[in-house]
């Protein structure tokens, strides 16, 4: 059986405008082009260390030429790097941590369901342990279709 979601999704309108948009990550996050795997923020609970993204999978992902060609399906390496990118929003746009923060590890991962073009990734995230200045650690999950794709813990790093 499936763990449970890090908080209700049905507690969040998933249609609303989001609070921080592309333009608004860019600003925060430094990956671009190819590389910027975050879309939107919907929702975040500062108090409570939890935050709501997405990433909108299209065909015209650099992947989906090579990975795998007739079935694109999106790599657990980006995957997690989604995830990661939310980590860093979080903890410089929210707990308002300066300079860079860069992805430190992965404790554990698992890859539950496959993600394809044309779907709605949904990162969940909730910082589980955060030294300011240091070192910051969370669990993440992705959700498609309202099903559990992948999660893990990982962490990142003032650089």
């Amino acid at each position: 059986m499936p763990p449970t979601l890090l908080f209700d999704l049905t507690e969040i309108d998933l249609n609303a405008q989001p609070l921080f948009d592309r333009d608004a990550i860019c600003a925060v996050n430094p990956q671009r082009f190819e590389m910027q795997q975050l879309d939107g923020i919907l929702w975040c609970d500062k108090d409570k260390g939890c935050i709501l993204g997405y990433k909108d999978v299209t065909g015209k992902e650099f992947w989906t030429r090579g990975h795998i060609p007739g079935r694109p399906l999106m790599p657990g390496v980006i995957q997690i790097e989604s995830a990661a990118q939310l980590l860093s929003f979080f903890v410089k746009q929210i707990y308002e941590e300066s300079g860079f923060v860069g992805f430190g590890g992965i404790d554990r991962a698992k890859f539950r369901a496959p993600i394809e073009p044309g779907c709605r990734l949904y990162l969940l995230g909730h910082i589980t342990e955060a030294r300011p200045g240091r070192r910051y650690v969370c669990d993440v999950q992705g959700v498609v279709s309202q099903t559990l794709a992948f999660e893990a813990t990982i962490s990142g790093m003032k650089v």
